[in-house]
């Protein structure tokens, strides 16, 4: 599989000659109201829509917020074939966004896309946050991917896991996100991202959603410190940088 990756939660999979975008964010650096807060780009994606190339489908987190799905985005999504993502995001956006509950599955050529859980805070607080949805993409003699959205909890990790017990690469959503509206977490932070690379085994991890908005408390810095131990397990990819995982 190949992953190149523009940016915050960007970055496109190609998997069994399938080519999948996640979470399309490709606005320039600015503010971005959410109800009365505002979340702050602070760097543009690396590549913009028109150098993505054609895909088979979007795997999209969620809607509701603009560092998942910014007005460059949604103008991308609208224009795609295909857009899995949660019932609250077909709902609000149509088509082409599909909903894709929980451990349902769908098929996109020789690939299988399951729906897994996701909790995009600490407990108690999704009627704040709103629905969010991971990924898992798999497939025969093809490596197992965890896509894993916007999710804090462990627990949904090892939920993942127990269903998925050989995981061959987790993009990791890590940047330990924060705004007032939460006591505590909206993504994993990079500890917590070790700890969801041991619970599922992963042969390579590959952070994203951990830079390029304000509202990260933690990076590129914390990650790489958080991951010295794990050597070339680790991807560590800079806006722009295309690898190839097996």
């Amino acid at each position: 599989m190949k992953i190149r990756y523009a940016g915050g939660p960007t970055a496109v999979i190609e998997l069994g000659g399938v080519r999948l975008l996640v979470d399309p964010t490709f606005d320039a650096p600015g503010d971005h109201p959410v109800g009365n807060r505002v979340l702050r780009k602070t760097a543009g994606p690396a590549f913009g829509p028109d150098q993505v190339g054609p895909v088979d489908a979007v795997l999209l987190s969620h809607d509701q917020h603009p560092d998942n799905l910014d007005d460059a985005g949604r103008a991308f999504l609208a224009a795609a074939p295909l857009a899995l993502s949660t019932a609250s995001a077909a709902g609000r956006v149509g088509e082409p966004v599909r909903a894709l509950p929980n451990w349902s599955e769908t098929e996109v050529g020789p690939l299988r896309i399951t729906g897994v859980p996701a909790q995009h805070g600490p407990d108690g607080t999704e009627h704040l946050t709103g629905e969010v949805t991971g990924f898992v993409l798999s497939g025969e003699g093809l490596p197992t991917v965890y896509v894993s959205g916007d999710n804090a909890s462990l627990d949904v990790v090892r939920s993942v896991a127990a269903r998925f017990p050989e995981i061959d690469v987790a993009l990791l959503f890590a940047g330990g996100a924060r705004t007032p509206l939460v006591d505590g977490f909206l993504t994993l932070t990079s500890q917590d991202a070790v700890t969801a690379a041991g619970i599922l085994g992963a042969r390579h991890v590959v952070p994203l959603h951990f830079e390029q908005w304000a509202h990260f408390t933690q990076g590129r810095d914390t990650l790489e410190k958080a991951f010295e131990g794990l050597g070339e397990r680790f991807v560590l990819l800079a806006p722009g940088e295309q690898v190839e995982l097996s």
